[in-house]
């Protein structure tokens, strides 16, 4: 059973590293791999968030496997995941340093690639004996990649994010990933707000961006829904900064969607949610009169942009695989066996889609 919440607003853990909070890719892969995905101009990772398989390990472990399955999928170092990015609540139900192993140290026993995140509001919602973000960050903001006592067995050391919220660097794309805390739609302050315009505003206009957070702007589940909040601080740093992230991946939500802003000159904006990563209870997209919707489906934001919700999967966990080159992001959702099913159903794709970051557009669906 879930604790009783506490969902009050943290102040944030003192940071591991200098600001502006980055880290780039070559520090952490080996320099062949780095190497190979610079030469080649294209990148291939894995996003997923609420893994934590608190009172269910099965589905989690489930979508371990499948991952570690999808890494000897592709041509050559770059066309292989490099890592894992996760988008919050990684530990539940409240990030406790006691739980990071069976939470995230044995389910990724035999994922050989780096993982990097971003907290959740489970992350950062502690128990009163304890502090918030602790485990977080000694697990993924260490000073050194050093082994962590609560790693036991596992070969995996910890990351070395400097803060977080931070950036991640690399050849091909960037990673700007923000901390929206634990109140219900998130909560930004003054400080990491301006941050994030800055990092908008002075990252390399030639290398597109993707905005990662837990609480997502968009959603048409029918137990969170999208936070508005969130929506409108991405769009005042996007203003301040005259420039919008190419591409947002969140979580929360439980389940997986894609959805497609478009703004009043034609230009078109992917809000991605991945949040079935492996806690056990799933989050359904709402009804429309007593029955499933089946996309595409447009419906207005608050400001009046047309959003449309283009693919999900709300009844089986899964995993996120995105490559990206100097023109395109192309995406894939797969979806895992379920606890009852065979292994050896292995994953099934159930979403692909292309996106021309240049352009802002998302093109015609060749599969």
């Amino acid at each position: 059973m879930e604790p009783p919440r506490d969902t009050h607003f943290r102040p944030l853990p003192p940071p591991t590293g200098a600001a502006p909070f980055r880290l780039n890719l070559k520090q952490v892969l080996d320099a062949r791999t780095y190497a190979a995905i610079d030469r080649a101009g294209s990148l291939t990772f894995h996003m997923n968030g609420d893994m934590g398989g608190i009172n269910d390990a099965a589905p989690q472990e489930l979508v371990a496997a499948g991952m570690e399955a999808d890494l000897a999928v592709g041509t050559g170092p770059a066309g292989k995941p490099a890592f894992l990015y996760l988008v919050g609540d990684c530990v539940y139900f409240n990030g406790e340093i006691a739980k990071y192993y069976a939470q995230f140290y044995q389910p990724y026993e035999l994922y050989a690639a780096p993982i990097f995140a971003v907290p959740g509001n489970h992350d950062g919602e502690n128990l009163p004996d304890g502090s918030t973000l602790d485990g977080f960050v000694r697990n993924f903001c260490a000073p050194k990649p050093v082994k962590m006592p609560e790693a036991q067995d596992s070969h995996r050391k910890a990351m070395v994010q400097p803060n977080v919220y931070w950036t991640l660097l690399t050849p091909c794309v960037n990673f700007i990933g923000l901390y929206s805390n634990v109140p219900a739609g998130g909560e930004i302050q003054p400080d990491q707000a301006k941050w994030l315009a800055g990092e908008l505003k002075t990252l390399p206009k030639n290398v597109p961006i993707i905005l990662t957070l837990h609480h997502p702007p968009y959603s048409a589940d029918d137990h969170h829904s999208g936070s508005t909040y969130m929506k409108t601080v991405i769009e005042d740093a996007a203003k301040a900064a005259r420039r919008h992230p190419d591409m947002i991946v969140a979580g929360h939500v439980h389940d997986y969607q894609r959805l497609t802003k478009t703004t009043t000159d034609g230009t078109q904006y992917p809000y991605l949610v991945t949040g079935a990563g492996g806690y056990h209870n799933l989050h359904a997209i709402r009804k429309v009169d007593g029955e499933k919707m089946i996309p595409p489906v447009t419906f207005a934001d608050t400001a009046g942009d047309p959003v449309t919700l283009d693919s999900y999967c709300d009844d089986q966990h899964g995993f996120l695989r995105l490559s990206v080159d100097q023109q395109k992001f192309t995406g894939r959702y797969y979806r895992v066996p379920r606890p009852q099913d065979p292994r050896s159903k292995g994953s099934q794709l159930v979403d692909y889609f292309e996106y021309d970051w240049k352009n802002h557009k998302l093109l015609p669906n060749q599969q």
